[in-house]
């Protein structure tokens, strides 16, 4: 209902001066009336004035109310508007209501009570929707202010950490036989884990933050950067690298980046302590249209009934103690940001394989 002391603003627009002046007489101590003869005059008035339900006769000279409220829908979306039309004009106003553009109509002439309902009823789904927008501006808001305060607060938590092991590693120096090494080794291998935890949600906010940006991506270097990355994990680890690409092939080079990261990094992690030839796979086959990329390990597997949560944030199978449970969210998430799919086929002791399916983006015209 409206509060006693405000009106609804209310534009109607009609070519006969008669029926604008009629409208006044009637409603002028119910609303806050705007009225015009022209689709200019109703235009100019939309520009200067915060109008809250519209009404616009469908039969006039120049331009039907259908084609007004089509006119306007764009730099005006949020006044709900009322069309008043004859029985002659039905078939348009049939079309007008399929296609979302008027809330009611009403037949002329006018029902005083029929019309005072719809302007209400009018005014109340305005509410509503705005009511709604503020509050998903709101959310917003709040939420890119979270972003905000994690990613800003996370690489403020990296600079101490690195304190840390320096401090671990100056200790253990300065004694290297010394009964008090187990448990620096303990603190950290703590440290360690926060830190990677701490680096994968850095990694994940600057996937929110970023726009999208499109451009070239040669596959041989994307899995040779990883690979020198992992390197450091298990340089034991085999790679067997395939690349096809006898085409460009554009997408956003830091989400794949983070998506083959997190892969691979993954496949050498997770590879059993008593594996004679721990190996992963990686093979990228490119074409016009898109990416198929597989990643491949002879790891410890993953067990069943867990395949269908491992993309789930925060989940980790009993069997990966050392996992953060964030790195596949990330993947999952990246992939969903660039319009890619991945899937996964896994036997428990054998190992695993993800493969990917990636658009190539075409080249930005002009």
């Amino acid at each position: 209902m409206l509060s006693p002391d405000s009106k609804v603003r209310v534009l109607y627009i009609d070519d006969e001066a008669n029926n604008l002046l009629a409208f006044q007489a009637g409603f002028r101590r119910l609303y806050d009336i705007y009225t015009a003869e022209t689709v200019a005059d109703g235009m100019n008035i939309l520009n200067e004035k915060d109008i809250q339900v519209i009404i616009a006769d469908q039969r006039m000279p120049k331009t039907t109310g259908v084609e007004f409220f089509n006119i306007i829908r764009r730099a005006h979306p949020d006044p709900i508007r009322i069309l008043l039309t004859g029985y002659s004009d039905m078939e348009s106003v049939v079309d007008a209501i399929n296609k979302g553009e008027i809330f009611r109509f009403i037949k002329k002439p006018w029902d005083e009570r029929e019309l005072i309902a719809a302007i209400q009823n009018g005014y109340e789904l305005y509410q509503t929707r705005k009511a709604l927008s503020d509050k998903v501006t709101e959310l917003e808001k709040a939420n890119d202010e979270l972003n905000r305060f994690v990613y800003s607060t996370s690489h403020d938590l990296r600079s101490p950490l690195a304190n840390i092991i320096g401090i671990l590693n100056l200790a253990k120096m300065q004694q290297p036989e010394s009964a008090e090494n187990e448990y620096f080794a303990m603190i950290e291998s703590c440290v360690n884990k926060m830190d990677a935890f701490i680096h994968k949600t850095i990694e994940y906010y600057k996937g929110i933050r970023l726009d999208d940006i499109h451009e070239q991506v040669e596959f041989m270097k994307l899995f040779t950067d990883a690979i020198e990355l992992c390197n450091m994990q298990n340089p034991k680890i085999v790679f067997d690298v395939h690349v096809e690409q006898p085409v460009s092939f554009r997408c956003d080079a830091f989400r794949l980046s983070v998506i083959l990261n997190n892969l691979i990094s993954n496949a050498v992690k997770y590879q059993r302590s008593e594996e004679p030839h721990p190996s992963v796979k990686l093979s990228a086959v490119v074409n016009e249209k898109n990416a198929t990329i597989h990643i491949e390990d002879n790891g410890v597997g993953i067990i069943e009934e867990h395949l269908n949560k491992i993309f789930q944030i925060f989940f980790r199978s009993t069997d990966f103690k050392n996992g953060l449970g964030i790195g596949l969210y990330i993947v999952k998430e990246a992939l969903t940001r660039i319009g890619g799919e991945i899937f996964v086929r896994s036997e428990y002791g054998k190992g695993t394989a993800f493969t990917l399916v990636i658009p190539n983006q075409p080249l930005p015209e002009g």
